[in-house]
């Protein structure tokens, strides 16, 4: 949990008053015999920040579940079955136009994964699993936002009655691809208490315009400096050609997307 706080009364040089928070949570479960393993792993993030009188923005948003099965090949490699689930708690809103009309929301977009193929695992810091049979489904349950054809649906369906242009049919609320996915893990300690965890997802959707890769990078810096206290850094870069985004210029196509936070409060490990 991550607080900062600041408060101003008759401040000659100006400001305003702020409240901001930000909770994290990572839990993994996991299970290894002599020739199986199955590794489990929830991701949880939610931060808000309050700016004087203005309405509260949220600042992170996320929802993460993967879970892997193995069975052991040679010593190294691994048959995978590999599933993910990704979403976020609240609604979303971009700010700088209005803070009004949701973005995204709960399972708008949802994304479901299931894939099949290999794991290597050379030593404990890292791995990578190739799964070129991997379904995705992604879910926008938000029905304004599917109309629109946010996050690759099919939009809804217009037409002209009496001068007026009428939706006959809704937009899709589903999008169903079939694919290749990777994904290589990283975690090391860089010095004495500083960690590093790294996560690239690639996707590639055979179905249509399989040459346009889906970026999913995940970075992580913790500095322990004592048993209660830390310092978090992390960094987020999504591509994802299906998914459009308005410029300053208003020019609507896809964008690389990234968020960074550097947070400082208080961290306990379950271990």
């Amino acid at each position: 949990m991550n607080f900062s706080q600041s408060h101003l009364s008759n401040w000659a040089a100006g400001g305003e008053n702020a409240l901001n928070w930000q909770g994290i949570l990572n839990y993994g479960i996991n299970y290894a015999d002599d020739v199986k393993k199955w590794d489990n792993n929830l991701s949880l993030a939610m931060g808000y920040s309050h700016l004087g009188e203005s309405k509260a923005m949220k600042t992170d948003d996320k929802i993460e579940l993967n879970s892997l099965f193995g069975y052991e090949a040679t010593e190294k490699l691994f048959y995978s079955l590999e599933f993910s689930f990704k979403t976020q708690f609240a609604d979303g809103f971009d700010y700088k136009k209005d803070s009004s009309t949701p973005v995204s929301g709960f399972m708008s977009p949802g994304y479901f994964t299931l894939g099949l193929g290999m794991q290597y695992v050379p030593n404990k810091y890292f791995s990578i699993n190739f799964a070129p049979v991997t379904a995705r489904l992604t879910i926008v349950s938000d029905q304004a936002l599917a109309d629109k054809g946010k996050y690759g649906v099919d939009p809804a369906v217009y037409d002209s009655i009496g001068g007026q242009y009428i939706k006959v049919e809704d937009g899709k609320n589903t999008k169903f691809e079939l694919g290749a996915k990777l994904i290589a893990k990283l975690s090391i300690p860089i010095v004495e208490n500083v960690s590093f965890d790294s996560k690239l997802e690639l996707f590639s959707n055979y179905l249509k315009n399989p040459q346009n890769i889906d970026v999913d990078w995940q970075n992580l810096v913790t500095l322990k400096v004592n048993s209660w206290l830390s310092t978090n850094i992390t960094a987020h870069l999504i591509y994802d050609d299906d998914i459009m985004i308005e410029d300053k210029d208003n020019k609507t196509g896809p964008r690389t997307q990234f968020k960074e936070v550097l947070s400082i409060g208080i961290s306990y490990n379950l271990h």
